[in-house]
């Protein structure tokens, strides 16, 4: 995936959020800010790490910006939390990121406390990525991430 490609699934999302207000008022930015232990930072999808730099993780660079960053830089991952992309019988969509349920309140109250509009453009986000076969190989390595925190 290249990173023309990376940006295209930025702008389909452009300035959406999930809250047509700041949502990080709600939760003091929680998902920007490194956890008591260091740890935080969000996964780079491919094409990305050309346009941010990364740090090693399990499958694909960590980004890491320190709480604040210029919104347009954000990274996909940025872009689309607190929804996570998954596969139903061969179709990618999205629902609410399970590690998102111990700092984002919106969370516990499901994809219905999201913009819809919001959760329409990360849907067709992660679809375009899914169309590539590197942003495909990626997403089936960050959903079974995902489904290893759906055991906790």
């Amino acid at each position: 995936m290249d990173t023309n490609l990376a940006l295209q699934a930025r702008a389909v999302i452009g300035e959406r959020t999930p809250l047509k207000s700041d949502c990080g008022a709600l939760c003091g930015a929680a998902c920007c800010q490194a956890d008591e232990d260091g740890q935080g930072g969000m996964y780079l999808f491919p094409g990305e790490e050309a346009l941010l730099p990364g740090e090693g993780g399990d499958f694909a660079p960590i980004y890491t910006c320190g709480g604040v960053c210029r919104r347009e830089e954000r990274p996909l991952a940025c872009r689309i939390f607190p929804l996570t992309p998954v596969r139903k019988e061969n179709i990618w969509g999205v629902k609410i990121d399970r590690r998102a349920r111990a700092m984002c309140p919106l969370a516990r109250f499901g994809t219905r406390a999201l913009d819809p509009e919001f959760v329409r453009a990360v849907r067709r986000a992660v679809r375009l990525v899914a169309a590539d076969p590197e942003g495909a190989a990626f997403l089936e390595k960050w959903a079974a991430r995902e489904a290893e925190y759906e055991l906790f």
